[in-house]
């Protein structure tokens, strides 16, 4: 018997975008602006700055579990503690909710280049992994119902959707749940939901109590928190009841918590975060469609661009990067002929454009559509 179960052995570990030092260091720039990775440009909420910084005092302490940003998160949206967890981002429930409800005869169903961290998450338990492909860049949830079988036991629905950014809107998910036995447990990744909240067509989870759906969602993205690593979710209680035996006892840390909560009171902040995304989509999704490119509709706070061939993916990555821009090449996800590219600062966002048009006006021939592609 191996060491290492095959289903281990052929995973690649989660690849994070490049740091701006390592950039600096191979192009020796001194400008770098670094949209790979959906981060807050505005960096992090400073009443959960302060928050974090008050709470140092008792790192001698274990902490408790995450209990305080349970309470205030049920106090938040009108829940009993026992419906909230929180843990070390959304990845880390993500995780617990995999050892918690998979067995080995059990499937998981979920699209095609769903966000790399599940895909590696629901592969390393070694059951069925089967997606069906998207239909223009959206979730097909019709196909996707027509999918479940006796051996589905969790479907995993990123709304937004990354790498894509797109959603799926009310309709579409009241109509997909109709096809849905209650003994299968919806996964709904709502880690871009700040972003998309306002448009009257998206599917807050938060209206759908189901006993069978968990929402997930992070302070990674609107409050600038991922360094600190800190998320929750909503669920039924017996879900909840079932993810607290298997999640690390003291998670999440006593800054992580503090944050959190510190990030939930900046309400100002969080208009000032949503602001300098919608400027940024458009300048991005106008910027790159005046190129010729196609770009996703998104909702969330990045773009997803498409290219010819993987070829001119790479090459066009490698282009950027040497003029200081780093977007995220999508190989990894399944889409190795897409790059997305993150919103940033005003000024990051016009360095990106500037670089994309500097890569096509040396780079650029006429396609079959009549637009220029990068080759």
């Amino acid at each position: 018997m191996p060491l290492v179960p095959p289903y281990i052995e052929s995973l690649r570990p989660y690849e994070a975008g490049r740091t701006i030092e390592s950039v600096r260091q191979q192009y020796g720039l001194s400008r770098i602006a670094k949209l790979a990775s959906n981060e807050n440009p505005l960096g992090a909420s400073p009443k959960a700055i302060e928050a974090m910084q008050q709470a140092l005092g008792a790192l001698n302490l274990y902490p408790n579990g995450g209990l305080n940003l349970r309470e205030v998160l049920a106090g938040e949206y009108d829940l009993k503690v026992d419906n909230v967890i929180a843990g070390s981002g959304s990845e880390g429930i993500m995780s617990n909710i995999i050892r918690a409800f998979l067995c080995d005869e059990d499937e998981v169903l979920t699209t095609d280049a769903a966000f790399i961290g599940f895909q590696v998450l629901a592969k390393s338990r070694g059951v069925k992994y089967r997606t069906v492909p998207y239909r223009d860049w959206h979730y097909d949830l019709t196909a996707m119902a027509g999918q479940i079988n006796e051996n589905t036991k969790i479907i995993y629905l990123a709304n937004p959707n990354n790498p894509t950014g797109t959603i799926f809107t009310r309709h579409q998910f009241d109509e997909f749940y109709k096809h849905v036995p209650e003994r299968v447990l919806i996964i709904l990744d709502e880690a871009y939901f700040e972003y998309a909240k306002d448009n009257p067509r998206y599917p807050d989870s938060m209206h759908y109590r189901y006993d069978n759906v968990i929402t997930l969602r992070t302070f990674s993205k609107i409050y600038g928190l991922a360094g600190v690593r800190i998320g929750y979710g909503f669920a039924h209680e017996e879900l909840i009841r079932n993810l607290l035996k298997v999640k690390l006892p003291f998670e999440p840390s006593t800054p992580a918590q503090a944050a959190g909560i510190g990030a939930l009171a900046d309400k100002e902040f969080l208009h000032r975060s949503l602001e300098l995304n919608a400027r940024g989509l458009r300048y991005l999704t106008e910027g790159l469609q005046n190129l010729g490119l196609y770009v996703a509709p998104s909702q969330a706070n990045f773009v997803m661009t498409v290219l010819p061939t993987e070829q001119d993916a790479a090459r066009v990555f490698e282009e950027l990067l040497s003029q200081g821009v780093v977007v995220r090449p999508l190989k990894a996800f399944g889409l190795p002929n897409c790059l997305r590219v993150s919103t940033g600062t005003d000024e990051d966002n016009r360095l990106c454009i500037e670089a994309w048009s500097k890569t096509y006006a040396t780079n650029a021939v006429a396609t079959d559509h009549g637009k220029s592609h990068a080759v």
